[in-house]
């Protein structure tokens, strides 16, 4: 079953990406631990779009595509035509860095790693997409 939902990029969006996907994923019964988490994940990826490829213009707009195969798993794909990042070019922080410089931010991309089975970002000069996939655990 595919969910689609658009929007402009201003922070105050977040919030009704965010209801928009624990909605979707209220449907099929995962727990509210499992849902909370791919909520931040999703939650994670638009924001760092918001914020860094659009610089919070809400003339510009990115797009949440999910789709979820019933008792496999769920897709999460996030597009826009925003800057684009460059997986390539990341080097997750040190955790130790972070506490010690009492650095804001940065562990983002390194938390929706760890959340989602498959992270994967394409680009080409129409667009950019970042696609999150996580498997369902059997209950």
């Amino acid at each position: 079953m595919n969910y689609r939902f658009k929007t402009s990029c201003t922070k105050q969006k977040l919030k009704e990406i965010r209801d928009f996907v624990t909605a979707v994923l209220y449907k099929y019964g995962l727990s509210e631990i499992e849902t909370n988490k791919l909520v931040l994940a999703v939650d994670e990826i638009c924001a760092n779009l918001i914020i860094h490829a659009h610089g919070c213009n809400p003339k510009e707009s990115i797009e949440l595509l999910i789709n979820v195969k019933e008792n496999e798993g769920v897709t999460f794909e996030i597009s826009d035509r925003g800057i684009g990042f460059n997986p390539g070019k990341y080097q997750e922080p040190s955790l130790n860095e972070i506490v010690k410089e009492k650095k804001k931010g940065g562990l983002g991309l390194m938390l929706v790693k760890r959340i989602m089975d498959d992270v994967e970002f394409k680009s080409d000069s129409r667009q950019n997409v970042c696609i999150l996939y996580k498997k369902f655990k059997p209950c």
